[in-house]
């Protein structure tokens, strides 16, 4: 029988798990090696009266893989490594993967047919968990990167029916964005949350009842609009340098106009909302997965995301803000990590219907 894909990493993590530090004593064993890492990614939160405050890597969701949480203890605490790891494990994981595959198909007409064609599902859903894990730490690193934690679940932030999310990190929300996609953010973040461009403090702390099922859906749907605005701030720049041809090949029929482009605003603008929709899918299953069980996560219990009971909460504009800037980024950051990932570990990739 196959061994299972945390079983085949044992040897390989031992192996790196050495090189930033001392030789352990020859009666060391691998699982006390392991110990010397946090087996899960820990939110923690002191809560005031009024806000929760958060530090280290604060995550939602909890990587369920043995791979996932690996790399979550070797970004803890050996963050030098975090990127040759990665790479290590998705390496390992596409050879385990392609393995069962071709020998489901060396067995089809064996007797042993059916039960390697069982192998390769096992594994293939198991890869499929750790892909989705392996792809949220490459996110959480990004966002170590501008020294910015992702908002903690939200009941850990509610108090008394009121969400306060501090501090705001507006500004290094923004820092990844250039200035002609951080201009169409900001229009977007205004449309839905009804706060101006430059609003004053008092405005940006007053305080608005919303619903707990809206602030869900339009925090998945920013992480959508990040997701497409930087798929299409580097294909609109391909427009920009003359590669035209190449862009027609790609983006057949979903833009409404193709010459004349100046900028990406007007790229952005150019699409009907039909095209828009199917530009903005996700384009690997593994990325679905993920943004779905991130959500679920920050959101509430159960396979809807929501909490069991959809409350009207009371929210600063600052705070929502806050949410929608962070969910950009996410997906904006997704976009580079599905990509990133691709090219090392084939995705399955996800049909637009």
């Amino acid at each position: 029988m196959e061994k299972s894909v945390s079983n085949n990493h044992h040897l390989h993590l031992r192996t790196m798990l050495t090189l930033s530090q001392p030789p352990p004593s020859s009666s060391a064993s691998f699982k006390t090696q392991l110990r010397a890492f946090p087996k899960r990614l820990t939110v923690r939160a002191s809560a005031g009266r009024r806000h929760c405050e958060f530090s280290s890597l604060n995550a939602p969701l909890e990587p369920r893989s043995l791979v996932g949480k690996f790399l979550g203890g070797v970004l803890q605490n050996r963050r030098q490594l975090f990127h040759v790891v990665a790479k290590e494990e998705l390496k390992m994981l596409s050879e385990d993967r392609d393995s069962a595959i071709a020998r489901m198909i060396i067995s089809q007409n064996s007797d042993e047919a059916l039960l390697h064609r069982r192998i390769a599902k096992v594994k293939e859903d198991e890869c499929m968990v750790a892909i989705s894990d392996v792809m949220y730490l490459l996110i959480l690193y990004k966002f170590s990167e501008i020294r910015v934690h992702l908002v903690p679940k939200l009941s850990s932030c509610l108090y008394n029916g009121r969400l306060e999310i501090l501090p705001s990190k507006d500004w290094d929300l923004e820092s990844i964005h250039s200035m002609e996609v951080l201009d169409i953010i900001r229009q977007h973040v205004s449309t839905v949350t009804g706060l101006k461009s430059n609003p004053s403090v008092r405005e940006s702390w007053e305080t608005t009842p919303i619903r707990h099922s809206w602030l869900a859906r339009v925090y998945v749907a920013s992480i959508l609009y990040g997701y497409f605005l930087k798929s299409v701030s580097l294909r609109s720049k391909d427009v920009m340098l003359g590669n035209k041809n190449d862009m027609q090949s790609v983006w057949h029929d979903l833009i409404r106009q193709e010459e004349g482009i100046e900028d990406i605003k007007c790229y952005v603008m150019s699409f009907h909302p039909d095209s828009f929709q199917r530009c903005a899918k996700l384009r690997s299953k593994e990325a679905v997965q993920l943004v779905e069980n991130h959500s679920n996560a920050l959101f509430g219990n159960g396979k809807s995301g929501l909490s069991q009971h959809d409350d009207v909460i009371v929210t600063s504009f600052s705070s929502l803000r806050r949410l929608v800037l962070e969910a950009i980024a996410f997906g904006s950051f997704l976009w580079e990590t599905e990509d990133y990932i691709d090219n090392v570990y084939k995705l399955k990739d996800h049909e637009v219907k």
